[in-house]
């Protein structure tokens, strides 16, 4: 008997240990970072991709932007993520997820932006027929100087 409870404390604690690490994980996966264009943030993603941590990452944007309510624009960077990375993903719901995070941000009055996207992941996308609207960019500098322009910006006016 006693045995057993050793067992299982030891059990308990294991699980209570990946709680913590996932946490950590979580954490790390997708950082929100302030850019130097005013009322922007970065979220750079990289790694393995499926649809538990894009809901994560929408979750954690959105809290994020309740939180600071004078942001409006989000870029997503998907410059991390490789094809491996998203191999066991179902193209219909990354379509999807992207979408539902889009428009969540959009509700919320945030303008979302994508770069960094593989071609060999667009293209499978592309090639499933699936129609995403989404403002994309080939890589972060690009959006940034966008956005810049739109409001009569440049990296010397924020300086």
């Amino acid at each position: 008997m006693r045995w057993n409870m050793h067992n299982e404390l030891n059990l308990q604690e294991l699980k209570d240990k990946v709680k913590y690490y996932e946490n950590i994980i979580n954490q790390m996966s997708a950082p929100i970072i302030a850019s130097i264009v005013p009322q922007t943030i970065m979220i750079p993603i990289a790694g393995y991709m499926f649809k538990e941590r894009l809901k994560m990452i929408q979750e954690k944007t959105l809290k994020y932007a309740e939180s600071h309510r004078d942001i409006e624009h989000a870029v997503f960077d998907f410059t991390g993520v490789t094809v491996e990375d998203v191999v066991s993903f179902d193209y219909d719901d990354l379509a999807c997820e992207l979408s539902h995070l889009n428009n969540s941000l959009k509700l919320m009055g945030i303008r979302s932006i994508y770069v960094g996207f593989n071609p060999r992941i667009v293209r499978e996308i592309v090639h499933a027929g699936i129609h995403v609207e989404l403002e994309t960019y080939v890589n972060f500098r690009m959006a940034l100087q966008r956005l810049l322009k739109e409001n009569n910006q440049s990296l010397h006016t924020l300086a």
